[in-house]
């Protein structure tokens, strides 16, 4: 199983970012996918997470700024993040697991995880 995380850089407050993960070597379709991040000096935390069937759920720091979805042809998943603040800094990891849906947001229900995309948003 690979994850292949892309789209970082660096941005300014305000700005918007799309990220990517494509993913091989398992069946795309039968999985959450979700989005982790960290941020220098802290603990990994959920960002998003999205059923097979599309359904979203967001952590409250970026409910209403940022988008997750998935494309189950081109086995990707996507974060669109706008209004970006500079909190929003860190490394963002795609996951891929078979939660139940409520625990989504538990990293230690994900099995697989991508390299990281280092996102760094400037004041």
């Amino acid at each position: 199983v690979q994850l292949q995380a892309s789209g970082g850089g660096l941005v300014q407050a305000g700005d918007s970012l799309r990220l990517s993960c494509v993913a091989s070597g398992l069946t795309f379709r039968n999985y959450v996918m979700a989005w982790f991040r960290q941020a220098p000096g802290k603990e990994r935390e959920f960002v998003a997470a999205v059923s097979r069937g599309g359904h979203g759920t967001y952590a409250d720091s970026v409910k209403g700024r940022f988008t997750i979805s998935r494309d189950n042809g081109k086995n990707t998943v996507n974060l669109q993040m706008n209004s970006l603040k500079s909190d929003d800094t860190a490394v963002y990891y795609c996951a891929a697991g078979t939660p139940a849906w409520g625990n989504s947001d538990l990293e230690r229900l994900y099995g697989h995880w991508g390299q990281g995309t280092l996102v760094t948003v400037s004041s």
